[in-house]
């Protein structure tokens, strides 16, 4: 989540017209960043619907995914679980045997981490759109001054903060209903137990790697 991960990406979209920026007249050279930066967003936005696509209609795949902190991954060795987005559960691509209430289950938990991911999705896409706003702001020689100055990349930060903070804290509070019925699928399907690894402890690292990482901004 650091905004200085975004700026260089903003940035690299620029060099070609900076290179040739004392060959051209002011008004084309903003003609083509406009043109880069509007590039930019429909790249990212094309990126972001392809993978918003495939987390809907592909398979939820059971591990380690909702790790927080450092700690050891808990589900190395496991083999690979799957809830497809019919709610069956397939562990090495079989389908296992499952009843009425036990798909009810399934198709919850994985509604659940699907509600997640996507607000990560989101979340991406709000920070990329932060960073490429900074860089759209101003002259193109105000934009290298404030990339040589650190300026731009305190601006992308500030925004990251007052606008990301919340959406990423939103997401340590889904976890608690996530492990709820994790929980509860672990209880009424057997198969499904060892991928249960999300613990309350999990969802204290949350919050504290949340509140680290917006510190360091």
């Amino acid at each position: 989540m650091n905004a200085s991960r975004l700026l260089p990406f903003a940035l690299c979209l620029l060099l070609p017209v900076a290179a040739g920026a004392a060959d051209r007249k002011p008004a084309g050279i903003g003609a083509e960043v406009r043109h880069e930066l509007a590039e930019a967003r429909r790249e990212v936005r094309v990126e972001l619907a392809q993978a918003r696509h495939e987390l809907e209609t592909g398979n939820l795949e059971l591990g380690d995914s909702l790790r927080f902190g450092d700690k050891p991954r808990k589900g190395a060795g496991l083999p690979r679980g799957e809830i497809t987005p019919q709610g069956d559960l397939l562990i090495d691509g079989k389908a296992q045997d499952i009843d009425v209430t036990q798909r009810r289950h399934l198709l919850t938990y994985r509604a659940l981490v699907l509600e997640i991911a996507r607000s990560g999705i989101d979340i991406g896409e709000r920070s990329a759109e932060a960073a490429l706003d900074a860089v759209g702001n101003g002259s193109l020689i105000g934009l290298m001054f404030g990339a040589m100055t650190g300026s731009l990349e305190r601006r992308v930060e500030r925004v990251v903060r007052q606008e990301i903070e919340p959406a990423v804290r939103g997401i340590c509070r889904q976890l608690p209903a996530v492990m709820a019925s994790q929980q509860r699928l672990a209880s009424s399907l057997p198969q499904f137990r060892p991928y249960a690894t999300l613990e309350a402890e999990d969802i204290d690292d949350c919050e504290r790697d949340v509140r680290r990482e917006f510190a360091s901004l």
